[in-house]
């Protein structure tokens, strides 16, 4: 049990992502400490401080996995500005405060973005959201650069496809893939224990992988 022991932070993750991550993780015996808007560690990753308390809460960070996010659904500057915030700002920051604390403590450890299939592909209407995440991606490669190395922090991206948790539910409910299913394109939507297995495959102490995405889409963006 490579985990055994490990404290592994997962913002953003009382939803169905964050949660079969989390489950799948303490298993394997890792001390895992949740953080989100109304369960675990009540934050805001936007706010400075908060970030600073969930980091505080770890005495010896081994592993940082960032669900955080916003659908970003609609349209108009304001919303806009939120999805920058909560899709790009707010992670991107907290995943350089940690990857910064790993380096002064010496600890080789691994930091996991959450993206989504319209940051991989092209998908019409997406902009608010898409270009918050692709912005999150490009950001988390950078920062992959500058951790490789005798820091030897791993930093990756996971990007899901239609998911039936999280963000996904309401628009699988609506019919709004049904046909990338009847047309042949993915086998069946994805399940929250797909991204928890990603999320544990990168997270692997003796991980040789750092600066990629991952797509776990069933190969819907291909």
């Amino acid at each position: 049990m490579p985990l055994n022991g490990l404290e592994i932070l997962l913002v953003g993750g009382a939803g169905g992502l964050g949660s079969a991550t989390a489950e799948l993780l303490e298993s394997e015996g890792a001390r895992v400490i949740v953080s989100s808007r109304s369960h675990g560690i009540q934050a805001n990753i936007t706010k400075p401080e908060d970030r600073t308390r969930i980091l505080d809460s770890a005495a010896c960070l081994y592993g940082l996995v960032i669900f955080a996010g916003t659908p970003a659904r609609g349209s108009g500057e304001d919303l806009m500005r939120l999805s920058h915030e909560v899709n790009y700002l707010g992670p991107i920051l907290l995943a350089r405060e940690a990857a910064e604390r790993m380096r002064e403590s010496g600890t080789h450890g691994s930091i996991i973005l959450l993206s989504t299939m319209q940051a991989v592909a092209v998908f019409p209407g997406s902009t608010i959201y898409a270009g918050a995440k692709a912005a999150l991606q490009h950001a988390a490669l950078i920062l992959a650069k500058e951790c490789r190395g005798p820091a030897n922090i791993q930093v990756n991206v996971v990007a899901p496809g239609v998911t039936a948790a999280g963000m996904a539910q309401a628009s699988i409910a609506s019919g709004k893939y049904d046909r990338f299913i009847s047309e042949g394109v993915i086998p069946r939507f994805g399940k929250a224990i797909d991204v928890a297995r990603a999320v544990r495959f990168l997270l692997e102490p003796d991980n040789y992988i750092t600066g990629q995405v991952l797509s776990v889409d069933g190969g819907i963006t291909l």
